[in-house]
Formats: C-alpha cells, structure tokens, sequence
C-alpha cells in the first residue's frame, strides 16, 4: 500500500481543507485573493518557463527551510 509523503507541517486534512478552499472559491473571490496576496510586498509574481519550475520549487523549499 502507498502511503502519501506530505511537506512538513501538512497532512491528508489539510490538503483537503485548501482543496475545498478553492473548489468553492468564486471567480471574484480568486481575484480578491490575488490582490490582497500582491499587496502584501513581501510576495512577487514572475514569468519563467515551465521546465524551470521544478527548479524554482526547489530553491524555494531550501530557503523556506533555511528560514523557518
């Protein structure tokens, strides 16, 4: 039986809460998310490529880890 690997501080019933979260959300309601999380400046949002993705994720991790 495979046993689902989650992040650190996650687990099955939060996955699904942030998944009810967004199947719930409303168009208007994604796009009020999205402003308040780009006014917030501490946040930044970027174009890359898609095979660079992976990548990101990574180095994203190790900081989020490096800083916790």
């Amino acid at each position: 039986m495979n046993q689902t690997k989650f992040p650190d501080r996650w687990d099955e019933e939060r996955v699904k809460a942030v998944i009810l979260h967004y199947d719930e959300q409303t168009e208007d309601e994604a796009v009020e998310e999205d402003d308040m999380t780009l006014a917030d400046g501490t946040q930044s949002v970027i174009e890359i490529p898609k095979e660079l993705v992976p990548a990101v994720r990574e180095l994203i991790a190790r900081y989020q880890q490096a800083h916790a």
